[in-house]
């Protein structure tokens, strides 16, 4: 005699993934913010609610969760300014839930952050070479001069300068 599966018609229901409280408050702080700012926000909280969920942890019960959150982006390489927004999200986000009353505290009030070097790594000239940049275009011609002048003291990259229209500005 062969067995047969038989298809069930039982249904297990699922536990919703958010509580009503924290799609209230993920909907309504992210909707305070447009375009490149939302898409991050959205990324770290998608993120910060993913690490929740593979811990078992519902956003809204987090102690000092948030914690063991920021340790596990550094044990993943992550740079310390990136650390450092995902967490001011997270707070900003636990802030607002406590402006609405969803919450009676923020969790992240008191987490401590990285620090963050704020000296620029970027490739640029620092001050001394703008100086003598500035000092070998006074050397040329008075174009020279006025485009080096122009890009250094702006901040303005080389297809902005030439791609200024001059008579319309005027």
């Amino acid at each position: 005699m062969t067995a047969t599966a038989t298809p069930s018609a039982a249904l297990v229901l699922a536990e919703p993934v958010f509580s009503d409280q924290e799609r209230l408050a993920l909907a309504g702080f992210l909707a305070g913010y447009s375009g490149m700012t939302r898409e991050a926000y959205t990324l770290d909280l998608r993120q910060f609610t993913a690490w929740c969920h593979r811990h078992q942890l519902r956003p809204f019960a987090v102690r000092r969760d948030i914690e063991c959150f920021a340790r596990n982006l550094e044990a993943a390489g992550r740079a310390r300014a990136t650390i450092t927004r995902r967490l001011s999200t997270i707070a900003g986000l636990y802030r607002y839930a406590v402006e609405e009353d969803l919450l009676d505290h923020s969790p992240a009030a008191h987490v401590r952050r990285p620090r963050i070097d704020y000296e620029s790594h970027a490739a640029g000239l620092d001050r001394n070479e703008v100086g003598a940049l500035l000092v070998a275009a006074g050397l040329g011609t008075a174009a020279e001069h006025a485009l080096v002048s122009l890009l250094a003291l702006n901040g303005l990259r080389v297809s902005e300068a030439t791609g200024a229209d001059i008579d319309t500005a005027l």
